[in-house]
């Protein structure tokens, strides 16, 4: 065994130098070298317990992999992960590992935890670069059960790489002409590299799984006619449906939604010259949200040129709910953060482009439901903020197209599908997990649910009740 390295501390993360990476968009945090990862994965005190594993919504043994990177053995770490992860380089970037895995670290008690995510991103990294033997495809013959997923964001990749392993023919219908979801429309390039995501899925498509894209559901097929077809049926469709404050000039040119203005940015590569995709290169533009969403639209519009681009959020900081990292990192960057304020109007020029927002100022005032002080509008006080561009990043719902067309399928009130907590749903042989139950949420909570319908469908194909 390795020795342990007693540092309270973690290694600190290689990053570029913020004035040069606010004007790019290539990744921010440059990565481990080999000798970094493996002290950091020797602070690890390999408790019996594994508290960690259990803060982990896969279930990876990260004490096992952890001593395997201590001893720089990174392609048996990475063999660990994948026993549980079917996406280890997009978790290890992009997983919030401060409020689950690390947060039950015990390292963590009087010093910094484990830099688990930073580890785990470098084992899958190590793993590409070197050229491992792609993994053997499970065998899935003639009469193997075959099973649709729809949506290739993370719950959907999961769900279908963990019924690949197992023996089942698993084709994902993706509605965008590029699969991924989320992991490619919504996040950007500078946190997670696309050739990341095109390489998880690459590594999908070996054990056998086939992407359709350009496939709608409710449109191009619903799921009665998919059932008529496979065995069983995977909702991982998510929560790309915006939503909006209803407020006064929110009609005006230059006001996006986030996912709007993300999709432009990041699938389409709005950003580079000579791009069919237009985009609004603004000079000041105001962000509205406090969530990690709200940090990359921010962000993005920094590297698109903005001289100032302002996060208005209704709450203080304590209750920001972004990733500690991703506040950090904007506020390394120059983004300017106007707490305490709400948006009531958005005033226009004369040629219908937003021009200004204007905010009431806010004091917290009693808990509510969520735990978190209620937010108290301040009688008379306000503040214009000037903006020419204003980005709404204030959450989305599953969008209504295809349960609208699925009889019986039922669905909450705010739209999410109803499934319980195997992922199974009112109607037999349907499945259903992530943002399209919970509303939007994390990538590793999402796999979570994905892998736990996996197992609810292959126990029910085992059964014969499929």
């Amino acid at each position: 065994m390795a020795g342990r390295n007693m540092d309270p501390k973690k290694n600190p993360m290689p990053v570029q130098p913020p004035q040069e990476r606010r004007r790019n968009f290539s990744e921010v945090a440059l990565g481990y070298t080999s000798e970094q990862a493996a002290s950091e994965a020797a602070r690890c005190l390999r408790c019996k317990n594994k508290p960690c594993v259990e803060g982990c919504p896969v279930r990876i043994d990260i004490p096992a992999f952890l001593e395997r990177a201590a001893q720089q053995d990174f392609s048996g770490a990475y063999e660990v992960i994948s026993q549980s992860s079917s996406l280890p380089a997009v978790c290890g970037r992009v997983c919030p590992q401060e409020t689950q895995c690390e947060a039950r670290c015990v390292r963590g008690i009087k010093g910094e935890p484990v830099g688990i995510g930073r580890v785990e991103r470098f084992a899958a990294d190590w793993r590409a670069a070197h050229g491992a033997e792609a993994a053997v495809p499970a065998v899935a013959g003639e009469k193997a059960p075959r099973v649709a997923v729809i949506g290739s964001g993370p719950a959907g990749l999961s769900c279908a790489g963990e019924l690949a392993k197992n023996g089942c023919a698993v084709t994902v219908y993706e509605a965008l002409h590029t699969p991924g979801g989320v992991l490619v429309y919504g996040i950007p390039e500078f946190r997670l590299p696309k050739e990341i995501v095109r390489r998880e899925i690459g590594a999908l498509e070996e054990l056998g799984v086939t992407v359709v894209t350009n496939a709608v559901a409710g449109r191009s097929f619903t799921i009665d006619e998919l059932l008529e077809e496979y065995r069983a049926v995977f909702v991982g469709s998510g929560a790309g449906l915006p939503r909006f404050m209803g407020i006064p000039g929110e009609n005006l040119k230059g006001v996006y939604s986030a996912n709007e203005f993300l999709t432009r940015v990041n699938l389409m590569k709005a950003y580079e010259e000579g791009s069919p995709t237009p985009i609004q290169r603004p000079r000041r533009a105001v962000v509205v949200g406090g969530g990690n969403v709200a940090m990359d639209a921010a962000r993005c519009a920094l590297r698109l040129g903005a001289e100032e681009v302002s996060v208005v959020y209704r709450r203080s900081m304590e209750e920001l709910p972004a990733r500690a990292e991703e506040v950090e990192h904007a506020q390394e960057e120059g983004i300017v953060f106007r707490l305490l304020r709400n948006p009531v109007e958005i005033f226009g020029d004369q040629d219908g482009w937003a021009a200004s927002v204007k905010c009431a100022r806010m004091e917290l005032g009693e808990p509510d439901a969520s735990g978190r002080r209620r937010p108290v509008e301040v009688p008379g006080a306000f503040e214009e903020v000037p903006a020419d561009c204003v980005i709404m990043a204030i959450g989305t719902s599953p969008n209504p197209l295809l349960t609208g067309t699925t009889p019986g399928l039922e669905t909450q009130r705010w739209g999410g599908i109803v499934a319980d907590e195997t992922g199974r749903t009112s109607r037999k042989g349907v499945y259903a997990g992530g943002d399209a139950v919970t509303g939007a949420a994390t990538v590793i909570l999402a796999m979570g649910a994905g892998k736990t319908a996996a197992q609810a469908i292959l126990e029910d194909l085992g059964r014969g009740v499929l």
